[in-house]
């Protein structure tokens, strides 16, 4: 049973995915991103994991998402991350980004997809200020303008970005903790401010009697 990597690239046309496999990872992606693929130019690469049996592996998806396929080639109008998701499921070795672990990948991707969704159904958050012992900052959480959830840094008065360090989620985990309440590793980022805000207004509601 051979190994190989199966890997998704990004292009110029939002929500226009590569899913593709080989076994010289840095050989194909120059290539790839240098001189595109089928007149789709603008190709980065965003993740890759080496896998046993890649072929089917690899089968396995474009049938997943035959519906989603652009024709007969490796183009799919798909949400990277719900690929990503699926594929640092699967048992093997991160081959890029080479910094993070599949868990860590796993669960960014997760709250992306349920980002996603919940702008599609334009889920709205509660407004709610907080402070994180975790940075020493304080913050204001809204519904931003697409219906996402926005985390403003006090300080700054700009959103914290979704790939920042700390993240999001262990902000909100630390300010969770601050406020007497637990934190499980396996939350998502939604579920902890909805969490954070039932414990920052039940904390006014006290304050005020």
């Amino acid at each position: 049973m051979s190994k190989g990597i199966i890997y998704l690239m990004s292009s110029v046309v939002s929500g226009l995915i590569k899913i593709g496999s080989t076994q010289d990872f840095e050989g194909r992606m120059r290539k790839l991103e240098s001189d595109g693929y089928k007149n789709v130019t603008g190709l980065k690469r965003e993740f890759a994991i080496e896998l046993k049996d890649y072929e089917s592996k690899e089968n396995l998806l474009h049938n997943i998402f035959s519906k989603s396929q652009v024709g007969d080639s490796e183009l799919f109008t798909l949400d990277i991350n719900l690929v990503i998701q699926l594929l640092s499921a699967f048992d093997g070795t991160i081959v890029y980004p080479i910094n993070e672990s599949k868990e860590t990948i796993f669960i960014n991707a997760t709250d992306a997809v349920e980002e996603k969704q919940l702008n599609i159904n334009r889920h709205h958050f509660k407004e709610i200020d907080f402070t994180s012992s975790l940075t020493n900052k304080k913050y204001h959480g809204k519904t931003s303008d697409e219906g996402t959830l926005s985390i403003i840094d006090l300080e700054s008065g700009r959103d914290v970005p979704n790939n920042s360090n700390p993240s999001k989620k262990a902000i909100l985990g630390r300010a969770i903790e601050d406020l007497g309440g637990n934190v499980e590793k396996e939350e998502t980022l939604y579920q902890r401010y909805r969490k954070l805000s039932k414990l920052v207004l039940k904390d006014g509601k006290d304050n005020d009697n």
